[in-house]
């Protein structure tokens, strides 16, 4: 029973590594939204989803 809640925690880390991935990439190319406002949700996502990869990390290392 100790699988699943590490089986989420990789997930959850793997969306915000995504999140921080595709953030970066419109940042940088304008590649995904490229629209004139985004620069800051662009921002915000890059640090929301550190965040949430730290939290993941230790979240796992508590688990295992």
């Amino acid at each position: 029973m100790q699988e699943l809640p590490k089986r989420v925690v990789i997930a959850s880390i793997a969306v915000a590594a995504i999140v921080m991935l595709a953030a970066l990439c419109d940042l940088f190319m304008g590649v995904p939204f490229s629209g004139q406002f985004t620069m800051v949700m662009d921002i915000l996502f890059i640090i929301s989803g550190g965040i949430v990869i730290y939290l993941g990390l230790n979240s796992y290392q508590e688990l295992s």
